[in-house]
C-alpha cells in the first residue's frame, strides 16, 4: 500500500513586506521550519516519497545561503522527496535549481523535476509523471502528455503538476499555467498533486491541492497542512487526509461595534489570542469614549502577546455621550473642538483624522482630570 507525503508553495525566502521586521523575519523563518515539520511527518508516517508539487523557492534570486539551508531542512526523511519547479522558481536555462546542483546542495534522495517526464520509482510501486513549469507563465496545458504516457503495469501512476485548474478557481487566476479538470480520469492516473492553490482544496477523488505548509495570507483555506495519500493497488480510490503543519495561525477579524456588550465580546474574543497568532483586525461602527479607551488597551497589550497584529480602525466612529462630554469638563474653546471633531466625523474625507485627534485630546483631557475630580 504506497503512501505519499504532499505537499507545495514552500515559497522558502519569502519577503514579508508588509510587516515590521520584527514580524516579518520569524515569519519567514516559520518557512524553514514548516519544511523541517514536513522531513519529520514524512519519517513518522513511513510514506515512500514526498510529493512537492512546485514554488518550493520563492524567487530565482534566493541566496545560496538560503537554498543550502532548504535542502538541509529535509534531512529528517531520508526516502525519495520529488521537487517539481512552479511558478516562482521555473526551471529556466538559469535558475535556482542549476545554482543549486552547481552548488552541490541537493542530496542524492532528492530528485528535481526539471524537465516533463516519468520518474522510475518502481522499487516502491509508483512512477511519477512530472510536469515543471520551465517558465513563469503558460497558456497550455502542461500535463496533456501525460494521457499518452506508457509506464509499467502494476505501478501507481501519480502526477504531479503545479497551475490553475480549469473552470474550478476562481476567474481572476484561471488563465495562466491552465490544468485539465478532467486530467486524472483522461490520463489514468491514480494520483494527481497540485501546487499553486495556498490552501487545501479537493478537486475530485483523484486530483488535490495541499496549500502551503505555512499559512501566509488571512484567508480561511485550510492552508497550513499538507496531505497523507495512502492507495491500495492501482486504480484504487486514494485515501487522503490532512495533517498539520503550521506553526503560526492567520486569523481575519472584522467586528461593527454599536453597543457596550459588543466591546465586551471582541475584547473576550482577543483575550484568547497567543504568540503564535498573526492577526488582522477591522472594526466598524461606533464606540463611546469609554469603549475606546479599552479598546486602545485591548490592542496595544495584543501587540505585546501575539505574532502580528495589524488593525484598521479607520471605520469606527468615536461618539462620545453627553455624559461623556460633561465628565472632561471641557467648556469654552475646548468645548468648541470637541463640538466641531463630532461634527468633523460625519464627513467622508476628514472623519479619520477628526476621530483620531477626538480620541487624542478625550485622552489628554481625561488624565488631567484628578481623582477626586475637577481640572487642575
Amino acid at each position: 500500500m504506497p503512501r505519499f507525503l504532499h505537499t507545495a508553495d514552500w515559497q522558502i525566502g519569502r519577503h514579508y513586506g508588509q510587516f515590521d521586521p520584527d514580524d516579518a523575519v520569524p515569519l519567514a523563518e516559520a518557512r524553514f521550519a514548516a519544511v523541517e515539520r514536513l522531513a519529520m511527518l514524512a519519517s513518522e508516517h513511513r510514506v515512500d516519497a514526498v510529493l512537492v508539487a512546485g514554488d518550493v523557492f520563492d524567487a530565482q534570486t534566493v541566496s545560496d545561503r538560503t537554498v543550502r539551508r532548504l535542502f538541509n531542512a529535509l534531512a529528517a526523511y531520508a526516502g525519495p522527496w520529488i521537487l517539481l519547479p512552479g511558478n516562482h522558481d521555473a526551471a529556466l536555462a538559469e535558475s535556482v535549481w542549476s545554482r543549486a546542483l552547481r552548488l552541490a546542495a541537493v542530496p542524492a534522495n532528492v530528485h528535481l523535476a526539471l524537465e516533463p517526464g516519468v520518474l522510475d520509482f518502481a522499487e516502491r510501486g509508483f512512477v511519477a509523471l512530472a510536469a515543471p513549469l520551465t517558465q513563469r507563465h503558460t497558456y497550455s496545458d502542461l500535463t496533456a502528455w501525460f494521457d499518452s504516457a506508457e509506464t509499467a503495469p502494476g505501478l501507481l501512476r501519480i502526477g504531479l503538476a503545479h497551475g490553475s485548474v480549469q473552470g474550478i478557481l476562481a476567474e481572476d487566476i484561471d488563465s495562466a499555467n491552465p490544468i485539465a479538470a478532467e486530467r486524472a480520469a483522461r490520463a489514468r492516473l491514480d494520483y494527481l498533486a497540485l501546487g499553486d492553490w495556498h490552501g487545501t482544496r479537493r478537486i475530485d477523488a483523484r486530483t488535490w491541492y495541499s496549500g502551503t505548509p505555512e499559512p501566509d495570507r488571512f484567508k480561511a483555506n485550510e492552508s497550513g497542512q499538507a496531505l497523507r495519500v495512502e492507495i491500495d493497488a492501482p486504480g484504487a480510490e486514494p485515501q487522503v487526509s490532512a495533517l498539520a503543519s503550521s506553526r503560526y495561525r492567520w486569523r481575519s477579524l472584522s467586528e461593527i461595534l454599536n453597543v457596550e456588550s459588543d466591546v465586551d465580546r471582541l475584547l473576550e474574543n482577543l483575550a484568547q489570542a497567543g504568540p503564535d497568532d498573526v492577526l488582522e483586525l477591522t472594526l466598524q461602527g461606533r464606540t463611546d469614549l469609554a469603549g475606546h479607551r479599552r479598546l486602545a488597551q485591548a490592542v496595544g497589550e495584543l501587540q505585546a502577546r501575539v505574532r502580528s497584529v495589524r488593525s484598521d480602525l479607520s471605520g469606527l466612529r468615536l461618539l462620545p455621550t453627553e455624559d461623556d462630554i460633561a465628565a472632561l469638563q471641557a467648556d469654552g474653546y475646548l468645548g468648541a473642538v470637541i463640538a466641531e471633531l463630532r461634527e468633523q466625523q460625519q464627513q467622508g474625507e476628514r472623519a479619520d483624522v477628526a476621530r483620531d485627534a477626538l480620541a487624542l485630546l478625550a485622552g489628554f483631557l481625561a488624565e488631567r482630570q484628578p481623582a477626586g475630580g475637577g481640572t487642575r
